[in-house]
């Protein structure tokens, strides 16, 4: 059932995107259309309650617990910036607003947007790691925690490849060619 319901959950989170921008854009109703979108973060609240629920009531945790945990905290961690992307790129696609900003190419710019894209996905793995601990003091230490401690470690696992993959634009900064020009634009913000 908690894998049905993730499923659900991620069905859902693009549905209320959709409807929330169709409202924002189509109809006019930008008001209405951000309304829905505040409703995203309901989604999450269902599944944990669901998950606790089912914990609560004798449920051996198992992958599909771990996975809920996880789904929370990347869309805690990337939903917002999801959410801005999609709309900058509807508005730019289909109702005439300007392109959405690139991310700079080259040096310092470059590696600062890389940050904050890692900094979202720590965030991410962050929130995981936390509601994945919550859950193993949840069950105790008589419980089968294995694979929710196993969840956790691909979350260590989200951290590293983070940190190296910034870490890797800072040391090793991309240049840009001889006949490039470097990007003067400033780096996203979170």
């Amino acid at each position: 059932m908690i894998a049905l319901l993730v499923v659900a959950c991620e069905v859902a989170f693009w549905v209320l995107l959709a409807a929330g921008l169709a409202l924002r854009y189509v109809a006019r109703k930008p008001k209405l259309g951000a309304a829905v979108l505040l409703c995203e973060p309901l989604l999450e609240v269902v599944l944990l309650v669901v998950t606790a629920i089912d914990l609560k009531n004798g449920a051996e945790p198992d992958w599909k617990h771990g996975l809920a945990a996880v789904y929370i905290g990347f869309t805690v961690g990337l939903g917002h910036h999801t959410i801005k992307k999609v709309d900058a790129w509807v508005a730019h696609r289909w109702f005439g607003g300007p392109p959405p900003v690139k991310p700079p190419k080259y040096g310092t710019a470059r590696a600062i947007h890389e940050w904050r894209t890692a900094a979202r996905w720590i965030l991410a793995a962050v929130v995981a790691l936390a509601l994945l601990q919550v859950a193993v003091w949840y069950v105790g230490p008589d419980g089968a925690i294995s694979t929710l401690r196993s969840w956790q470690q691909k979350m260590g696992l989200v951290i590293g490849i983070n940190l190296i993959i910034a870490g890797s634009y800072t040391f090793f900064p991309k240049q840009a060619s001889g006949n490039e020009v470097p990007d003067r634009e400033p780096a996203d913000r979170l």
